[in-house]
């Protein structure tokens, strides 16, 4: 009873009984997969299987699911595999791993134009989806910034600006860095070119328009969907997985009012400012490099920097800052609060947040783009 698990074959009459002992636990796993992988290769002729389980000293999931494996794979061509003996102790235990249904088989079949039809309508359908939950999110966001015009009093100051200085304040460094490199490469590849035709001072009129109509705010509103965009998702998901947005519900608040609205504001309010930041920073950048490698003097690189640029630049890229900021907002609002109850599905929707908030930023430029144009801006 004691010793090592074994499960012996019987013949009774035209069945068939496998009788288990001996602890079936997780302890003894190399044995017991050793033992249910021979039995499974039964042919299973015989028209009653009883798996007798009497004997059995100790039984865990491990073992309980071996069983039930066991049992699976002798159940084919109208016979059915039986478990017979089993304990009380042990029955709700089998019961619960039987529930367990058993992986679908791969689907070996080959490619064929209705099965890629359907993918693709699945994939639409998916997108289309998204394209309702973010409208949805957008109107319930407006529904509660309503309410807090109405009663200015429920406003969260206070996580506003909490929200403002971890989205706005914290992420200068990281923004003014990576935005002064950019800068930099943007210029020294643009003199190396520009070089060639003897139009060096060219570089500043690439530089200025791109960095503050779309390579400053573009590259501002990645690094903010991919800090804050993946942050506020987490935050979300988390609470969803605590149970705390429930207990919001339950104590007459509304998330979108307490949890939403302030990430969505302070995230508004931040992009601009970063935006600005990085314009600057990377214009700082490109007339430092224009300088020592293409010998740009700063004075020159004022003036023609002057000359190039028009305050319509200037007010293309504040335009867009604001609306990148919602979309990211509303996009990482969406996944956090579509978040389930596992970390796989947190994982899986902060990553999903980030893409869908880089790939809703990008389409989102080239909208603005087309519509500056179109009006002569």
């Amino acid at each position: 009873m004691s010793g090592d698990p074994t499960l012996e074959q019987i013949a009774k009459g035209n069945g068939l009984a496998l009788c288990a002992s001996g602890p079936w636990t997780a302890r003894f796993a190399p044995e017991l997969e050793q033992i249910v992988s021979d039995a499974e290769r039964l042919t299973g002729s015989r028209p009653d299987i009883f798996i007798d389980v009497s004997q059995v000293s100790k039984l865990d999931t491990f073992g309980a699911w071996l069983i039930e494996r066991l049992r699976r794979s002798l159940t084919h061509g109208g016979i059915e595999a039986r478990i017979a003996g089993l304990s009380a102790d042990y029955s709700s235990l089998v019961d619960e791993v039987r529930r367990v249904k058993a992986s679908p088989p791969a689907d070996l079949t080959t490619v064929t134009i209705s099965g890629i039809l359907e993918q693709i309508g699945r994939t639409m359908a998916g997108l289309g989806g998204t394209i309702l939950s973010l409208v949805d999110m957008l109107g319930a966001v407006l529904a509660a910034s309503g309410r807090v015009l109405m009663h200015p009093r429920s406003f969260r100051l206070t996580s506003t600006v909490h929200h403002l200085e971890q989205v706005c304040w914290r992420a200068v460094p990281i923004v003014v860095l990576i935005t002064f490199l950019i800068g930099c490469i943007i210029s020294q590849q643009g003199i190396f070119h520009f070089r060639r035709f003897g139009a060096d001072i060219f570089v500043v009129d690439m530089l200025g328009v791109l960095v503050l109509r779309e390579i400053g705010v573009l590259l501002v509103a990645i690094m903010v969907a991919g800090r804050s965009g993946s942050a506020y998702t987490a935050e979300l998901g988390s609470m969803k997985m605590r149970e705390e947005i429930d207990a919001l519900r339950t104590m007459g608040f509304d998330p979108i009012e307490v949890l939403v609205l302030p990430r969505m504001l302070a995230l508004v309010l931040a992009l601009p400012i970063l935006a600005f930041l990085g314009a600057m920073a990377a214009l700082y950048g490109g007339g430092l490099v224009a300088w020592l490698y293409g010998g740009v003097e700063p004075e020159a690189f004022l003036l023609r920097l002057r000359d190039a640029i028009s305050i319509d630049h200037f007010t293309v890229g504040m335009i867009k800052a604001p609306v990148m900021a919602a979309v990211i907002g509303i996009v990482a609002c969406v996944e956090g609060l579509a978040v389930q109850g596992s970390a796989e599905s947190l994982g899986q929707h902060t990553t999903s947040s980030v893409v869908k908030g880089i790939f809703f930023v990008i389409v989102m430029d080239g909208v603005f783009a087309i519509f500056f144009a179109s009006i002569g801006m």
